[in-house]
């Protein structure tokens, strides 16, 4: 079986975008692969938090992981700071990572844009991410298309870490969807749907109301055509919104267009407000079930002590092969 890791921030409300294009990949991984997923607390104070909302937005997203489906019985999952071979790794790899490429990375261009100062684990976080993957001799990371650069870098970690010292980790692969991939913002269909976007009508979040998905959806930009058709550069909003009925549905975006061939995007929304709802009813239900449970702690212990017992056996191999310790 192949090994399979990737992980979620704890800030705020997970979004359909984050499921599409990541989320949903985890569970149809974990029959056939040896699947880790990690909540990233500490990649998340590379920003400030404030502690009660962070401890309870890992807990949130431990529970969303498993209202998913994903289950811990099969999958290993855990909270990053409980194993701490995580932020030992991640100097390591700070220090074999150079400052050059740290500063190319998109995500610290867009984040520092138009700043005088940022905190150094913003710079720095990558090496942290690539230390996640690495930990667990990976072979696939599934992740969003917006993780691509973050991937090539935790490939050039492994690759350099392996040329200089022996072989030392897994070079991983990236798994990345097509269809459904790269979901926008419902009320600026050029930009990505995001969880801090002040206007809440632009995305749909997990756990959002029946009312609130149809409220969001039906005022969604579109244009003034009014045919339901495939075009992102002159039809981005009824492209963004093809993509999510897509998904959600399994049918495929030509079928839907000759569906809704001769019908306005009043009909194609209604429906649409549908299908999502349906697709995310069991997951919130699923999430108030198991939320406030002891079943979420005692899962979250347990998939730390079964991360853990990994991690120290790979920091063994690093530390010899790199002469550290005694």
């Amino acid at each position: 079986m192949k090994r399979v890791f990737s992980g979620v921030q704890p800030t705020g409300n997970i979004h359909i975008g984050n499921y599409l294009g990541a989320l949903k990949q985890f569970v149809e991984l974990q029959d056939d692969n040896e699947c880790f997923y990690c909540i990233v607390d500490e990649h998340a104070i590379t920003v400030p938090q404030d502690p009660k909302e962070l401890k309870k937005h890992i807990l949130d997203v431990a529970a969303l992981y498993i209202a998913i489906g994903i289950d811990p019985k099969k999958s290993v999952v855990f909270v990053q700071s409980q194993v701490p071979a995580h932020a030992e790794l991640g100097w390591i790899l700070t220090c074999v990572s150079n400052t050059g490429e740290l500063f190319r990375m998109t995500q610290f261009k867009a984040k520092s844009h138009g700043q005088e100062s940022v905190g150094t684990g913003l710079l720095t976080y990558p090496a942290l991410m690539a230390a996640d993957i690495l930990l667990y001799d990976t072979d696939i990371v599934p992740v969003g298309n917006d993780q691509k650069q973050h991937i090539e870098l935790t490939r050039d970690l492994a690759i350099r870490v392996n040329n200089r010292y022996g072989k030392t980790f897994v070079v991983p692969d990236g798994r990345f969807l097509k269809t459904g991939a790269r979901i926008m913002a419902l009320d600026d269909p050029t930009a990505k749907m995001s969880k801090s976007a002040v206007n809440e009508m632009s995305r749909i979040s997990l756990l959002d109301e029946p009312s609130k998905i149809k409220k969001a959806i039906m005022r969604a930009t579109t244009d003034s055509e009014g045919s339901v058709r495939f075009d992102i550069e002159n039809k981005p909003g009824i492209s963004n919104l093809l993509s999510i009925y897509s998904a959600f549905s399994g049918t495929p975006i030509e079928e839907l267009e000759r569906q809704y061939e001769g019908h306005g995007y009043g009909d194609f929304k209604k429906d649409l407000v549908e299908i999502t709802v349906n697709a995310l009813n069991p997951i919130r239900e699923r999430f108030q079930e198991i939320r406030y449970s002891q079943e979420l702690v005692d899962s979250l212990r347990d998939g730390a002590e079964r991360a853990d017992a990994i991690a120290v056996k790979t920091m063994e191999r690093v530390r010899d092969r790199l002469g550290m310790g005694i």
